[in-house]
């Protein structure tokens, strides 16, 4: 798994993905999908050809989110704290 410090992101690097529950705004051009909504909906709102970064304030979803969309066969990367 493919992992980066949220310090460390850059906009052009590819999709920021914040996946909690509530809208917090990590980053300022980030896309906000709710964990069971991304899961769910993968095929409807990601693309193959595009790299993802996926965070969440506690990680154990990010985590559990880019195991499962990188066996789908998507380009994603974890993001966390330091």
């Amino acid at each position: 798994m493919k992992k980066i410090l949220l310090s460390d992101y850059q906009s052009n690097m590819g999709i920021f993905i914040d996946i909690n529950n509530n809208e917090s705004h990590v980053v300022s051009d980030e896309i906000h999908i709710p964990y069971e909504q991304l899961l769910i909906n993968h095929k409807e709102l990601l693309d193959k050809n595009k790299k993802y970064f996926i965070y969440c304030n506690g990680g154990i979803k990010s985590k559990k989110a880019t195991n499962i969309l990188d066996f789908y066969g998507y380009d994603v990367t974890l993001v966390y704290k330091e």
